[in-house]
């Protein structure tokens, strides 16, 4: 959420802000709003400090032993006028807060301009896309030759959008959270398990709520929701909170499955494993000073990176452009693997730096040292990884002409010294 003083403060600034992430955002309603309910709330104070000089001058006649009672008339319908101004201010807030909840972060000052995906900033790329004699098959092609990936039966009790990974597939998920959660660990982050149902507080907190309800999957009669994203969890552990400033920076992780209704995303690498309803994914999550963020992003993208780095998959990483930005984010990197039977690069982590966007709806602050005042912290998330989409990526880029996958060097401590996925029993695996 934006601070309000600075959207009376620069109005038009913010206008021009947000017209780089191609927002038309209510920011004339806001300040038209604001104005009236400060208007209102002057009223009140005004009142208010009418009744009580009255009320010391109704005491100095009673002491004096005069008749007071007009005065006290008087007090009555001035109290009846404030009663009925503090009723009608309360849904003036109400809807200053809705309005408020829909305006987006305005974007970092080195955020390109543009449309869409089109329009981003490669920064860098790792690897070169593997030479391979032979027609690159498909991942869901080669999982269910395999007989460790079955979309058929996912459907039937689930329906679209779901997998059910068997024997080696489910080894192969099971091993890359442990690898990737002790990759982030070892990079200073600390391991969290977390709920994967939350309430709306935290939807709401980390922006979800309201602006993108309809991508939730909601859980009757109670008010919970699965979440999108460990981010979710992990950015509300402190909600309501003011820490210390020793307590920064603070670094967390945890893997969750993840759960998104995807509206609106009908047609867009919806086979296989890449965009599904229900996933598995590692996540980071960093709570920094103001002054730090910047810095901190670029090390969370190093963070991602390193991952596809010592999995040996190739990558390329992009600066977002304002028209491709999600909500939330001021600054916004998405890291790309390499898929060969797509011929291009697939969206398979974004990092974010949210500023003080998520820390103002949560009500996350710090005191920084020898400070009287309180200051918002600013938070960051990324994906390291999400996991379907990296079995997808080593199903793609480890396969080999005669049907079977190659286990990474870095994987293969994970899936018990298998070298080779040939089907029921990789080659190489040590019981």
């Amino acid at each position: 959420m934006l601070d309000l003083r600075r959207i009376r403060q620069e109005p038009e600034e913010i206008k021009r802000l947000l017209a780089i992430k191609r927002v038309d955002a209510p920011i004339d309603e806001i300040l038209a709003l604001d104005k009236r309910r400060r208007a209102v709330q002057a009223d009140i104070e005004r009142l208010k400090a009418e009744r009580n000089l009255a009320s010391e001058e109704v005491s100095v006649k009673k002491k004096r032993g005069e008749t007071a009672s007009h005065l006290i008339a008087a007090m009555r319908r001035v109290g009846d006028e404030i009663r009925a101004l503090e009723a009608g201010i309360g849904p003036l807030e109400d809807e200053l807060q809705y309005l408020l909840m829909r305006v987006p972060n305005t974007p970092s000052l080195d955020v390109p301009p543009g449309m869409d995906a089109a329009d981003n900033v490669e920064v860098r790329r790792f690897g070169d896309p593997p030479a391979m004699a032979f027609a690159a098959r498909a991942h869901w092609d080669l999982g269910e030759s395999l007989g460790i990936i079955d979309f058929e039966r996912a459907r039937k009790i689930s329906g679209a959008r779901f997998s059910v990974l068997k024997g080696w597939g489910a080894r192969l998920s099971r091993g890359l959270i442990g690898f990737m959660l002790d990759h982030a660990v070892a990079r200073g982050y600390v391991e969290m398990a977390t709920p994967y149902l939350v309430n709306r507080n935290s939807m709401i907190g980390t922006g979800q709520f309201p602006k993108f309800e309809d991508d939730a999957f909601a859980v009757s009669p109670h008010d919970y929701f699965l979440i999108p994203t460990a981010e979710v969890p992990l950015t509300n552990l402190h909600r309501d909170e003011i820490l210390s400033d020793q307590d920064l920076p603070l670094r967390y992780t945890a893997y969750t499955a993840s759960f998104r209704a995807e509206a609106g995303a009908a047609g867009r690498d919806t086979r296989g494993l890449i965009r599904q309803h229900q996933f598995d994914k590692v996540e980071l999550v960093r709570f920094v000073r103001p002054n730090e963020s910047e810095a901190a992003l670029l090390a969370m993208v190093q963070d991602a990176e390193s991952v596809l780095e010592d999995l040996g998959l190739p990558y390329r990483t992009v600066l977002l452009c304002g028209g491709d930005m999600g909500f939330g984010q001021a600054t916004m990197y998405d890291i790309e693997v390499w898929m060969p039977s797509y011929g291009r690069y697939v969206e398979i982590s974004s990092c974010s730096n949210m500023t003080d966007f998520q820390a103002r709806r949560a009500d996350i602050r710090f005191r920084p040292e020898g400070a009287k005042k309180t200051e918002f912290v600013h938070t960051l998330n990324g994906s390291a990884l999400a996991v379907g989409r990296t079995i997808a990526a080593l199903l793609e880029n480890y396969q080999t002409a005669r049907g079977t996958v190659r286990v990474a060097p870095a994987l293969q401590p994970y899936l018990n010294g298998a070298t080779e996925i040939t089907g029921d029993t990789p080659t190489g695996y040590q019981m």
